[in-house]
């Protein structure tokens, strides 16, 4: 829990896959967020979490993930997003880079 909660105060954006292996959606989320890792290479790191190995994790006020797959994006600690079910790359991509954008106006 606290490599987790280090990996989520990180400066650099974290995008993290809450997913089950018996999970058809999650299978279909797999091979977007390889794309969206190969669009965004270093401006983003990308967690799988295995809903079924965590699920103290999951419970957690913070995350209370119901449904898989859940899509959430951490900078300085911060859920900058959340989305439950299959989300296309360049949503996923443009959703990134806009708060990208955000933190560097500031």
């Amino acid at each position: 829990m606290n490599s987790f909660s280090t990996l989520i105060n990180s400066s650099e954006p974290v995008l993290i896959d809450f997913f089950a292996t018996w999970c058809g959606p999650c299978q279909m989320m797999a091979p977007i967020l390889k794309d969206v890792k190969e669009s965004l290479g270093d401006k983003i790191k990308i967690i799988k979490v295995d809903v079924d190995k965590n699920q103290a994790l999951m419970s957690t006020p913070q995350f209370q993930v119901k449904g898989v797959p859940t899509l959430m994006l951490f900078q300085n600690g911060k859920m900058l997003w959340r989305q439950s079910g299959v989300v296309p790359k360049d949503d996923i991509i443009r959703t990134i880079l806009s708060f990208q954008t955000q933190s560097q106006s500031q």
